[in-house]
C-alpha cells in the first residue's frame, strides 16, 4: 500500500505473536519499522528475518509498562526515521487463567498493568508528537472478552475492555489533530497465548480449550487477514475511521468509502439499522 512506503511504524510486542507478523508485514510494504519488545534475543531475531527480506528495522528493547522507558523509544524513532507516522499497540499478556476467586491478585494486576496501562503509556508518549505533525494512526489490538463477557480470563478481558474505551475516548480527544486510533481485532490465531490456554486445562473451560485446540490445528485467521486490515487502518483510506474496533471478519472493505455510524464498530456494537 503506497501511503506506508518509507512510513515511521512503531510495533510494541514485535517479538512474537501477531505483533511480530504484522512488523515483519509493514517492513514488507516498504515501512520502516521499529521493533520494541522486552527479549533481546526475540527482537534480534524478528530483525533478522526483516533484514533478510530486504526490509528495513530497528530494534528498540523496552517496557511497555514503563512511561520513561516508552517515551526513550519514541524519541530514538524520531532520530532514526525523522517520525512516527504509525504505532501498532501489540504488546500484552494472558493473566492468570482460572475463577476470580482463586486467582493472584498481584499476577491480576500485572495484566492490567501490561495490557492497559501499556497501552495508555504508549499512546501518551506518540500523541504530542502526533499532534505537532497534525496526522497519525495509532492500531490498538484488541482480543477475546473486549466486548463479551470471558469467564476464566477476567484480567485479560477486563485489561481488553478498559483499553477499546480508552481508545474510543482518546479517538475523540485527537480528532481535531487529523489522527486516527482505532482497535483491531486479530482474531483467533495461534500464539504461545494459545499454548497457555491448552496448558491451564480445566480452569480455561471447556470452550476454551477447544476453541484453543481448534487454533493449534488450524493456525486460525490467516496472517494475510489481518495484515489487509492493518494497513487498511494504517493508510489515509481510513482517515474516516476513528474510534472503532473492527474484527478482521467484519465486513470492513465496505467502509473505504462510507460515512460510518457513530456507534457502530464500537464497545457497544451497536448494528446499523
Amino acid at each position: 500500500m503506497q501511503s506506508i512506503q518509507n512510513a515511521g511504524v512503531l510495533v510494541t510486542g514485535a517479538g512474537r505473536g501477531i505483533g511480530k507478523r504484522l512488523a515483519i508485514g509493514f517492513a514488507a510494504g516498504g515501512a520502516r519499522v521499529g521493533l520494541l519488545a522486552r527479549s533481546k534475543a526475540e527482537l534480534d531475531l524478528a530483525n533478522l528475518e526483516i533484514e533478510h527480506a530486504g526490509g528495513t528495522a530497528v530494534r528498540i528493547r523496552a517496557d511497555v509498562t514503563d512511561f520513561e522507558q516508552m517515551c526513550a523509544a519514541i524519541d530514538r524513532m524520531r532520530v532514526h526515521y525523522g517520525g512516527i507516522h504509525v504505532v501498532i499497540c501489540a504488546a500484552g499478556v494472558q493473566g492468570p487463567i482460572g475463577a476470580l476467586a482463586e486467582c493472584s491478585p498481584k499476577v491480576w494486576a500485572e495484566a492490567i498493568q501490561t495490557n492497559l496501562i501499556g497501552v495508555m503509556n504508549t499512546c501518551r508518549a506518540v500523541l504530542p508528537h502526533m499532534i505537532e505533525r497534525r496526522a497519525g494512526k495509532v492500531i490498538v489490538l484488541s482480543g477475546g472478552g473486549a466486548v463479551n463477557a470471558r469467564p476464566n480470563f477476567s484480567a485479560y478481558a477486563a485489561s481488553k475492555a478498559g483499553m477499546v474505551r480508552m481508545v474510543e475516548t482518546v479517538a475523540e480527544e485527537v480528532r481535531e489533530h487529523n489522527i486516527q486510533v482505532n482497535c483491531m481485532a486479530p482474531g483467533g490465531t495461534y500464539t504461545s497465548m494459545t499454548d497457555d490456554i491448552l496448558r491451564a486445562g480445566e480452569r480455561a473451560g471447556w470452550r476454551e480449550q477447544e476453541d484453543a485446540l481448534n487454533v493449534r490445528r488450524t493456525g486460525g485467521v490467516l496472517p494475510e487477514k489481518q495484515m489487509q486490515l492493518a494497513l487498511f487502518l494504517a493508510s489515509e483510506a481510513s482517515n474516516h475511521i476513528s474510534g472503532k474496533v473492527i474484527h478482521v471478519n467484519d465486513d470492513w472493505k465496505k467502509l473505504k468509502d462510507a460515512n460510518v455510524h457513530p456507534d457502530i464498530y464500537t464497545l457497544r456494537r451497536v448494528q446499523k439499522s
